[in-house]
């Protein structure tokens, strides 16, 4: 199996033109050959917290119409949203779908990073689905530094660790050159990061969207400048 993962550069606040973008970049990921698609964190809305918290009309559930252009893009795709919860705050959450439009899981981010905190509701499980006969667990951002949730899925038999995410130029460039191939490499799982490039909230976002090997080899990376896609090929469990 093929999968891409995603760079992109959101317009603030614009779930319209966000889910267009994804969708175009979706669109390329298909002709490439992927089956499925990981975008970054707050792919629909950026990383606007201020505007998230003072606005409930940027939440997206899953089966938000604005969604449709992902949803029809004929491949599974993993976006990542402000989703609304049975509480004031929203989850940062992770909504898959498969090629046909339809709701397969929803994974809501569990360690909410420093000021997130003060707008976003905490996620209380994991998440995992299967594709293609391959298992996938799923986490968001600051999630990916506590080794124990990617050891989980490994745990249960996933084979690919997807990972919606902000990093930023300066720090972030080492953390995410640190953080992803050691999950690969500890865990014995494919890791595909998906990342914002240009300006995300108060960041600027640093690309270089990636897929790690089981054992940390790099096997596709992005520039840190362009919007795009990077794919690789998944290999299933041994029989």
């Amino acid at each position: 199996m093929k999968i891409a993962a995603a760079q992109m550069a959101c317009l603030p606040a614009d779930v319209h033109a966000n889910a267009a973008r994804a969708a175009a970049l979706a669109a390329a990921a298909r002709e490439q050959g992927a089956e499925l698609v990981v975008f970054p964190e707050l792919t629909l809305t950026g990383y606007e917290l201020d505007a998230l918290a003072a606005d409930p009309g940027l939440w997206t559930a899953a089966d938000d119409p604005r969604l449709d252009p992902l949803r029809s893009a004929g491949i599974a795709t993993a976006v990542n949203v402000a989703l609304p919860t049975a509480g004031p705050r929203p989850a940062i959450a992770t909504l898959v779908h498969d090629a046909d439009g339809a709701h397969v899981t929803t994974y809501a981010k569990q360690h909410l990073f420093r000021h997130e905190q003060d707008h976003f509701a905490p996620g209380t499980g994991d998440g995992r689905f299967e594709l293609g006969g391959i298992r996938f667990s799923l986490g968001v951002c600051y999630d990916n530094h506590f080794p124990e949730l990617p050891g989980r899925g490994a745990a249960d038999g996933c084979r690919v660790h997807l990972a919606s995410s902000l990093y930023g130029t300066g720090d972030g460039i080492g953390e995410r050159a640190a953080v992803y191939p050691g999950i690969a490499r500890d865990h014995g799982l494919y890791v595909v990061l998906a990342n914002h490039v240009g300006p995300a909230g108060p960041w600027t976002g640093c690309g270089r969207a990636a897929v790690w090997a089981p054992g940390g080899g790099l096997l596709a990376e992005a520039d840190d400048r362009t919007p795009s896609v990077v794919t690789a090929e998944i290999a299933g469990p041994a029989a």
